[in-house]
């Protein structure tokens, strides 16, 4: 193994209730961690990393879930079933057409539950896509990076999924959460703040693989205890551990 993506990762303020709900909705087990809790993904289904933070509602949200359905009635099961968990439905602004639908999960994170007959989720599994605000130049960083194919490269929006298949992760410039939900504080110093989502890789040889990650355009930010850090061309922070 050279470089594999672990988990994505969020900061939360109850990691175990996060964890709980996720596993619940996608049928998973949960793992505990030192800091926080696991919900395992597949060769084919992402994982999902929980990390309790006292600063989790701070940084900005980079990221999102989109679950897929089958059916009409399969969507609304969906929903249904993150209610009873502890989510709640958000209003980000869609409109009465759109047939996706929002919620947050209880550590206020968002997700949309797509509806049947959505093509392009197609063949990637239950969770079908970690949809990012990114640019171009991340989606084609990251397509090296994991040595994904790059299955979307249009508009200035592209994605990457596993040569095995199943979930896929998406860059879109334009589609920022941030613009629903904005986190920023107009009073705050302009200064970087930490994404409290990130993506979470682990290599045999870390050292080895953030000199090739650096090549391709990410940045070094920190080295503490065999974790490293560091950011993608964008800015946005991942980290890389042995495996």
């Amino acid at each position: 193994m050279t470089l594999h993506l672990d988990a994505v990762v969020f900061d939360v303020a109850d990691a175990n209730a996060a964890a709980a709900f996720w596993a619940g909705l996608l049928d998973r087990t949960v793992l505990a961690e030192p800091d926080g809790a696991l919900v395992p993904g597949t060769a084919t289904q992402v994982g999902l990393r929980f990390v309790t933070s006292d600063t989790a509602q701070v940084g900005p949200r980079q990221l999102h879930l989109h679950l897929t359905s089958s059916t009409l009635e399969h969507q609304q099961q969906t929903v249904q079933r993150a209610l009873d968990l502890g989510g709640r439905h958000l209003d980000v602004g869609q409109s009465p057409d759109d047939r996706f639908i929002v919620l947050a999960d209880p550590g206020d994170d968002e997700l949309c539950v797509i509806e049947p007959g959505n093509t392009y989720l197609a063949g990637t599994g239950y969770l079908g896509e970690v949809t990012c605000d990114g640019t171009r130049d991340v989606g084609v960083f990251w397509h090296e990076a994991l040595d994904w194919p790059l299955v979307l490269d249009e508009d200035g929006q592209t994605a990457i999924q596993s040569p095995h298949g199943g979930t896929k992760i998406s860059w879109d410039s334009w589609d920022s959460w941030d613009s629903w939900d904005s986190w920023e504080d107009p009073s705050a110093p302009p200064e970087h703040v930490r994404n409290r989502q990130r993506l979470d890789l682990v290599a045999d040889d870390p050292a080895r693989e953030a000199e090739r990650l650096i090549a391709l355009g990410a940045t070094r930010l920190a080295d503490q205890s065999g974790h490293l850090e560091l950011a993608d061309p964008d800015g946005h922070e991942f980290g890389l551990r042995t495996a």
